[in-house]
């Protein structure tokens, strides 16, 4: 059943806002926050849910009736195939594979394939270290201290006087520039962000309204067309069905059930007993 719960309008919280400290003369006056954007017209929040309405309520019927079909599928189809499928053939089947399969390749290859592997590996990897790596560190080493010695300090000594120094000097000269860059960007980006944010809600709030009205829509239609339907479908089942059929029974006890059970007893069993016993006086049966 579809649930014609009205829809939550969201909260905007208005708190006061807190008084600022004064600025001290010496630093750059902080911006001034930027007006909200005014609220969305009524006409256009009423545009909006009409249309938002007209494209989720085939929506909204098309989900309700995938998941409905859905649920029965898988209530009577899948879910029994499955525990069918996997009780007598997966189970046995991964048993099957398990012992007579898995098991003596697992075997195979650790003995036949892994173990010599491993006991390779380990030589080759004795004879590398000894051979190679070894003398590769002794090499490394050296040359690590002859570059340290011969261009990092020399280098290390030319980019801090000649880059670092310049640079730190210059960042010291451009740092109220920057602040001050960084106030406006971020004034924009917050004025974008609300006007981006009221846009939202509008929307939000038109799919919201339609989605509420697409499944009011369809409860009512349940209402009117299809609940009269059912409950008609049941009088008529009860009040006709039932007891045209009760009393179907009650002639048929009392005249078809009797005359058969007359017929057996009067007809057909003395014709058997007879049968039966001609049949044994002429060695027929035994």
């Amino acid at each position: 059943m579809i649930d014609p719960a009205p829809p939550r309008s969201p909260v905007r919280s208005d708190a006061p806002v807190p008084p600022r400290s004064p600025v001290p003369s010496g630093t750059p006056a902080p911006p001034r926050p930027p007006i909200r954007p005014a609220a969305p017209a009524p006409l256009v929040a009423a545009v909006a849910r009409g249309i938002a309405l007209v494209v989720v309520l085939p929506v909204r019927l098309v989900w309700e009736l995938v998941a409905a079909v859905g649920a029965a599928l898988h209530r009577w189809l899948l879910a029994p195939v499955g525990r069918f499928v996997d009780r007598w053939l997966l189970r046995p089947l991964r048993w099957l594979l398990h012992h007579a399969l898995w098991l003596p390749l697992v075997w195979l290859f650790r003995n036949l394939i892994w173990l010599p592997l491993v006991w390779l590996g380990r030589g080759l990897a004795w004879l590398a270290r000894i051979l190679v790596w070894v003398p590769l560190v002794w090499l490394g080493r050296g040359l690590a201290w002859l570059a340290r010695t011969v261009v990092w300090l020399p280098l290390a000594w030319l980019g801090y006087h000649l880059v670092w120094l310049p640079a730190a000097w210059l960042a010291r000269r451009l740092a109220p520039l920057g602040r001050w860059l960084l106030a406006g960007l971020t004034a924009v980006g917050r004025w974008l962000l609300r006007g981006a944010a009221a846009v939202a809600r509008v929307l939000l709030g038109a799919l919201r309204w339609a989605w509420w009205a697409a499944g009011r829509l369809l409860w009512w239609g349940y209402v009117v067309t299809l609940r009269p339907f059912v409950r008609g479908a049941g009088w008529l089942w009860r009040h006709a069905v039932v007891p045209v059929g009760r009393a179907f029974a009650a002639a048929w006890r009392a005249t078809v059930t009797p005359a058969t059970r007359w017929l057996r007893h009067t007809v057909l069993d003395p014709i058997r007993a007879t049968t039966r016993e001609v049949l044994t006086a002429l060695g027929l049966r035994h």
